[in-house]
C-alpha cells in the first residue's frame, strides 16, 4: 500500500473500506481466493481475476478477498464461497474457465457444484 500523504488519501482509503464493508454486509456474500505462493503458482491470480470479471459482467455485488496459504497446496487454487445463512463451501483446483459455472450455479441458482467441493463448514 502506498504511503498516505494527504488527508484526501486517508479519506479515499476510508471510503474504500466503508464501501467494501457495506458490500459485504448488504450482499452477505464473501468469496475468498487462496493467494499463498502455492496458490499463485497454481494459477490463483488468474482465477481471482476471472471471479472479479464474472461478477462485474453479471453485475453481482460480492466481497472478494484473498488469504495466504490455506494448507491444501495440492488442491490450489482454492476458492471459498460464504453466503449469509449458508455453510462456507471450499472449491478445489478452480481454473478461470470454471468460474462462470461456479458463479452461475452457486451464487445465482443457490446450488453448490458438488463435484468441485473439498470442504463445507
Amino acid at each position: 500500500m502506498p504511503k498516505l500523504k494527504t488527508l484526501e488519501d486517508l479519506k479515499r482509503v476510508r471510503d474504500e473500506a466503508q464501501q467494501a464493508l457495506k458490500t459485504r454486509l448488504d450482499t452477505g456474500t464473501t468469496i475468498t481466493v487462496g493467494m499463498g505462493t502455492c496458490g499463485i503458482a497454481a494459477g490463483a491470480r488468474e482465477t481471482m481475476h476471472a471471479v472479479l470479471d464474472e461478477l462485474a459482467k453479471r453485475q453481482i455485488d460480492a466481497h472478494v478477498t484473498t488469504v495466504g496459504c490455506i494448507g491444501q497446496c495440492v488442491k490450489e487454487p482454492l476458492v471459498d464461497i460464504e453466503q449469509a445463512g449458508q455453510p462456507r463451501i471450499t472449491y478445489a483446483n478452480v481454473r478461470p474457465d470454471m468460474v462462470s459455472r461456479l458463479i452461475d450455479e452457486h451464487l445465482i441458482k443457490g446450488q453448490p457444484v458438488a463435484e468441485w467441493i473439498v470442504g463445507k463448514m
